[in-house]
């Protein structure tokens, strides 16, 4: 069984003021993140700019981070595309880099139905057979739902281990894990949701709130897992406004400006995300001094 832990956080990519990769950023914010409540960093997601990103781009930060947190947490690619020989060649990239697995979103604008959404994840799972792949379905994003039955069939590939729901629909996912496995991994995809989805089966979150808050989101999750629910409730309620701030507007923007209110030098989104409002940063700034965090 592989299990990439509880709290996968999907890192930022940091840009210098040019726009150009920040590498010596990117490697500080890994190690940093790596020591405070991150178990695997998930590198070049949506929260990483993907769709602005080169895959030369995106290699190269694979290899940054993956040195960077070597022994300190695992690393996972972002290698998801609406084509599939190009989702294939980017996991099979990974895979030789010594990443320990691939995230792989669902298929965006094509629209394919649940066959071709089936045939597309196998065919990128067989071409990969030993590295471990998780399945991501944001719908909000892609246009196309991974319906709860076709993640079931995709689940019994040995090498498709888990599935970052991010539909925001709770009956989607118990109704995913009422289907799979035990052994089949369920993430939130919206940090909001973590514990209600903890409640149905899910083994945690893939954060963006991480990135400030790893250690108390993994102090969450454990207490719920120990019986202690009414605590990771109090936990829950006390992140809430973070959660809501952090998608006041269109994910990364928000967290990336977080970061650099904490002096963090992850630069701006790159086109066609503009930067965060006055209005966005002044929130911000309110949520992450009531949270002490500034």
């Amino acid at each position: 069984m592989t299990f990439f832990g509880h709290i996968l956080t999907a890192m930022v990519t940091p840009f210098t003021k040019t726009g150009d990769m920040n590498f010596p950023v990117a490697e500080a914010l890994a190690v940093h993140l790596a020591e405070h409540g991150t178990d695997t960093l998930v590198v070049c997601g949506t929260t990483g700019e993907s769709p602005t990103l080169t895959w030369h781009e995106e290699y190269e930060l694979f290899q940054v981070v993956h040195k960077a947190v070597t022994k300190k947490a695992k690393v996972m690619a972002g290698t998801g595309s609406n084509s599939t020989r190009e989702a294939i060649e980017a996991t099979q990239q990974a895979a030789k880099l010594g990443l320990d697995g691939a995230l792989l979103v669902v298929p965006y604008y094509n629209k394919p139905p649940q066959a071709g959404l089936y045939e597309h994840f196998r065919a990128i799972a067989t071409a990969v057979p030993d590295f471990p792949l998780m399945l991501y379905n944001v719908p909000g994003r892609t246009g196309r739902n991974l319906e709860a039955e076709t993640v079931a069939r995709l689940a019994e590939i040995d090498n498709i281990v888990a599935i970052k729901e991010a539909s925001g629909n709770l009956d989607q996912v118990s109704q995913i894990r009422r289907l799979t496995s035990p052994n089949f991994s369920i993430y939130s995809g919206d940090d909001s949701l973590t514990l209600p989805y903890l409640s149905v089966g899910a083994a945690g979150v893939v954060s963006v709130a991480s990135h400030l808050v790893g250690e108390l989101l993994q102090k969450m999750v454990a207490t719920f897992s120990s019986g202690q629910p009414q605590v990771a409730t109090e936990i829950h309620l006390q992140l809430l406004p973070l959660c809501k701030a952090l998608f006041a507007t269109t994910n990364p923007i928000p967290i990336k400006a977080a970061l650099r209110l904490q002096g963090w030098q992850v630069g701006s989104t790159r086109l066609p995300l503009s930067n965060a409002s006055d209005q966005v940063t002044q929130l911000l700034k309110n949520t992450l001094k009531d949270l002490a965090l500034l």
